[in-house]
C-alpha cells in the first residue's frame, strides 16, 4: 500500500480555529499515526476515507487519486474501497450481528433481513467466532464481540485498506491486550493493508511498521522506511 497525502483544512468551532496541514508519503502494510488527542489524527483518517473533504491538496492510494481539489476529483467513500472502523464501532443498535455484518455488502440504505443468507457473512461469523451470537443485538455483546462484529462488517466487502480510529481506546487494559493480539494475527493472516491512529505506545510497538508522529495538525516526523514527509529527500 502506498499513501500520498498533501492536504489542508481549516476547522472552526466557535472562536477556536484548527489548521490541518498534513503532508506525507508512506508505504507498507501497517502505517501507524501517533499523536496526542486533538492532533488531527481522526481528520486525517476521515480525509482518506472520504468522510471529510479537505479545502485543498490531494489524497492518493496505490497511485489512484481519491481526492484532488485542483482537478475536481472527490471519490465517494464507497468508491474508494477502504473500510473505516470507528472508535465506538458505530454498530446499528436495531440490527443483529448477522445484519450488521451483512450491511457491509449492502447497496443503498435498505437493512438486510434478519434471515439474510450469505456465504461471505457466514465466513466472517465463523472467522471471528460470532456464530453463537449471530442473532443478538449489539447491546447484548461483550466489548470484544462488538469489536469483532465491526471488523467483520469492515472486511466482508474485501476493502483495499482498513482504517482504524483508536480501535482499543474504549476497552479495559486486559481486553485491549487480547484484541490487539487478535488484530495483529488477523492482519498478518489476511495481509490487508491498514492505517491505524492511536496515542497508545503499545499500539505503536505492535503495529508500527511505519510510524508517523502528528502534532497540531502536522506530521512532525516518522520512524521506519520507506516513509517520508513530502519535503524530505526520500522518495517512494
Amino acid at each position: 500500500m502506498q499513501i500520498d497525502i498533501d492536504i489542508r483544512k481549516t476547522l472552526r468551532s466557535g472562536t477556536r480555529v484548527f489548521q490541518l496541514d498534513a503532508r506525507l508519503r508512506a508505504q507498507g502494510q501497517r502505517v501507524v499515526v501517533v499523536g496526542p488527542s486533538g492532533a488531527g489524527k481522526s481528520q486525517l483518517l476521515k480525509a482518506i476515507a472520504g468522510l471529510a473533504r479537505p479545502d485543498s491538496g490531494h489524497v492518493r492510494l496505490d497511485g489512484q487519486t481519491l481526492f484532488d481539489a485542483q482537478a475536481g476529483v472527490n471519490l465517494a467513500p464507497q468508491a474508494r474501497k477502504v473500510a473505516y472502523l470507528f472508535q465506538d464501532y458505530a454498530l446499528f443498535p436495531h440490527l443483529s450481528v448477522r445484519q450488521n455484518i451483512a450491511f457491509g455488502l449492502a447497496r443503498g440504505w435498505r437493512n438486510p433481513r434478519r434471515d439474510h443468507e450469505s456465504a461471505a457473512v457466514d465466513y466472517w461469523l465463523d472467522a471471528f467466532h460470532l456464530d453463537e451470537v449471530a442473532h443478538q443485538a449489539p447491546h447484548e455483546l461483550s466489548g470484544g464481540q462488538r469489536q469483532r462484529t465491526a471488523l467483520a462488517r469492515a472486511l466482508v466487502a474485501r476493502p483495499r485498506a482498513l482504517l482504524l480510529d483508536e480501535p482499543f481506546a474504549a476497552l479495559d487494559p486486559a481486553l485491549r491486550a487480547t484484541l490487539r493480539a487478535e488484530l495483529d494475527a488477523l492482519q498478518r493472516r489476511l495481509q490487508v493493508p491498514m492505517v491505524l491512529i492511536t496515542h497508545d505506545p503499545q499500539d505503536v510497538a505492535v503495529f508500527g511498521e511505519q510510524v508517523l508522529h502528528m502534532r497540531a495538525g502536522e506530521i512532525e516526523g516518522f520512524e521506519g522506511a520507506p516513509c517520508a514527509s513530502v519535503n524530505d529527500e526520500i522518495r517512494l
